[in-house]
């Protein structure tokens, strides 16, 4: 049995669980969110908790066990806690603006790149150089970070772009003659 698929996920206070025709519907402080179930899978609400079982035992269902009992905790804790991730910007010249659901980049092209958030994600620039990207929804987020950030990846040889904040950046040494 799937080790993640058999942990029971805790309900909190506050956060509704409904189970209806394979969807799952979670929702809570922060918002909802629906998720539809693999047919290998069922979940059912036992007490205060949510349980992911498997109908089968090969491979295919033994890993969408586990990923199902993943996707259902993070709207658990999504709509209760929600997610962020943290951009920095690093160059000279290098910067952000925020303007409605438009975030303005300047990050060394000829022209400034406007990228819209999508719905359910906010962002709050904290400085010019800083970006926190919000939401409930963990993919979603993880998605509207990595589509920034792939705006300007880091440079490996000077380090300059946008990067994760917890990234670290390997530094590429220059050509070997140039002093």
């Amino acid at each position: 049995m799937s080790r993640i698929g058999k942990k029971p996920i805790g309900i909190p206070k506050g956060v509704q669980v409904t189970v209806r025709d394979g969807e799952v519907a979670v929702e809570g402080p922060k918002g909802k969110l629906g998720l539809t179930v693999h047919g290998l899978c069922s979940v059912e609400l036992v007490d205060q908790n949510v349980v992911v079982k498997r109908s089968a035992d090969h491979r295919t269902a033994k890993a969408i066990h586990g990923l199902t009992r993943a996707l259902v905790a993070n709207m658990v804790r999504g709509v209760t806690e929600g997610f962020e991730r943290r951009l920095e910007i690093v160059g000279i010249g290098y910067r952000v603006q925020l303007a409605g659901r438009n975030l303005t980049f300047n990050l060394g092209y000829s022209h400034p790149i406007v990228f819209t958030l999508p719905e359910g994600v906010q962002a709050e620039v904290e400085k010019q150089t800083a970006i926190v990207v919000r939401g409930v929804d963990k993919h979603l987020v993880g998605q509207t970070a990595a589509q920034i950030r792939a705006l300007r990846r880091p440079d490996p040889y000077k380090g300059k772009g946008i990067r994760y904040a917890d990234e670290v950046v390997r530094k590429k040494a220059g050509k070997a003659g140039a002093k």
